[in-house]
């Protein structure tokens, strides 16, 4: 089976990494865009180091929204295992990538040590074309909502009326979630950065924070990407800063719409681009004669690309270092299916092999 092409034509997997090598030693700005385990994350921004290239989530604007709320805001934020053993009552922000799905449903089964009722009461802050998770027993969410009002607005209401002021437009079940949270020991928000914009995802802290000077309450962070979140967090412990990172100034360089990489390779500013993926998606689109290098799950050359090498995913090919937002840690994954395909981390030590530089990649 062939694994490795250049252009079109099959290769060994050597000189495909040699070529990919001799692309990234002639850019004058490469970009990368990851969609990986730890490992390969791990080997990417060590590559990055090398060559002077800026890297991104492949999904980065929701991945980039969440490390903001962190990195600019910060937020009050409890475990997995913590809210499915103490919350009693959940509310559900706007909508949740289909991945927490069955995490909410099985919230929605159990009892928490806290409750009083025996049942968890649960809530949905969004408009009524808002997607929410299925629960058992013909279970449905109390809906918060302000009409057509979106969901920072109306999570601006449902602070404002929990404070006592007044609002152009009063939250639908509003008397309901009151009570609800006067008689709770320890109510989460569950949220992600998927559909929710950076002003929501502040305005719920503020509401977190308001509940929290009488009572105790707390938010549940359920990512938009397990793989762009756990690869923000090893960007953080390696250079100190999430995704959207650069080393064109031969140090690591935070900026969050600098580094942009799909804003980069839009705006024709990238003249490489590296894509790290199990899964194949239709070229961006571009301005200049940008050189693509795919490592993808793949039995043929991606479309447009000068390297293309294959590799497997993590997790069903090999055995895998990945983020589990059923832990909120990492944890190691065993293959389902192994085969031969390479990691990710393989294939970019052996591109990384042909560049020459001091620093060694990490092992």
């Amino acid at each position: 089976m062939a694994v490795a092409w250049i252009g079109n034509r099959v290769t060994l997997v050597e000189r495909a990494a040699a070529h990919a090598a001799a692309l990234l030693g002639s850019s004058r700005c490469p970009v990368f865009s990851l969609d990986t385990d730890i490992h390969g994350t791990r080997a990417a921004i060590a590559l990055a180091e090398r060559v002077g290239a800026a890297y991104d989530h492949a999904d980065g604007a929701a991945v980039s929204r969440e490390a903001a709320l962190f990195t600019d805001k910060g937020a009050m934020t409890v475990a997995p295992g913590e809210t499915r053993r103490r919350a009693d009552v959940v509310v559900i922000v706007g909508e949740l990538p289909q991945i927490h799905h069955q995490f909410v449903g099985e919230l929605a089964e159990t009892v928490p040590d806290l409750s009083a009722k025996n049942q968890r009461e649960i809530f949905l802050v969004g408009s009524k074309e808002t997607s929410a998770p299925r629960l058992s027993n013909g279970r449905t969410a109390t809906l918060l909502s302000c009409g057509e009002a979106g969901l920072g607005a109306t999570l601006a209401a449902l602070r404002a009326q929990w404070r006592g002021r007044q609002t152009s437009q009063p939250v639908s079940n509003f008397d309901d979630f009151a009570k609800a949270l006067e008689a709770a020991h320890f109510p989460v928000f569950l949220f992600s950065g998927d559909a929710t914009e950076g002003l929501a995802l502040e305005m719920l802290q503020g509401l977190v924070s308001d509940l929290n000077r009488k009572s105790r309450a707390s938010g549940l962070h359920l990512p938009a990407s397990e793989n762009g979140w756990g690869s923000a967090l090893a960007s953080t412990w390696m250079t100190g800063f999430p995704l959207r990172t650069g080393f064109a100034r031969g140090f690591p360089d935070f900026d969050p719409w600098r580094y942009d990489v799909a804003r980069m390779i839009a705006a024709g500013e990238a003249d490489l681009h590296l894509r790290i993926s199990s899964s194949i998606v239709q070229p961006q689109k571009k301005r200049n004669r940008m050189a693509l290098i795919a490592l993808a799950k793949t039995h043929e050359p991606v479309a447009g690309a000068a390297v293309t090498i294959a590799i497997g995913e993590a997790g069903v090919d090999h055995q895998a270092v990945a983020y589990s937002s059923r832990t909120g840690s990492l944890r190691s994954v065993e293959a389902r299916a192994a085969s031969e395909l390479p990691s990710a981390a393989t294939v970019i030590r052996l591109v990384a092999s042909h560049v020459s530089a001091e620093a060694a990649l990490p092992c």
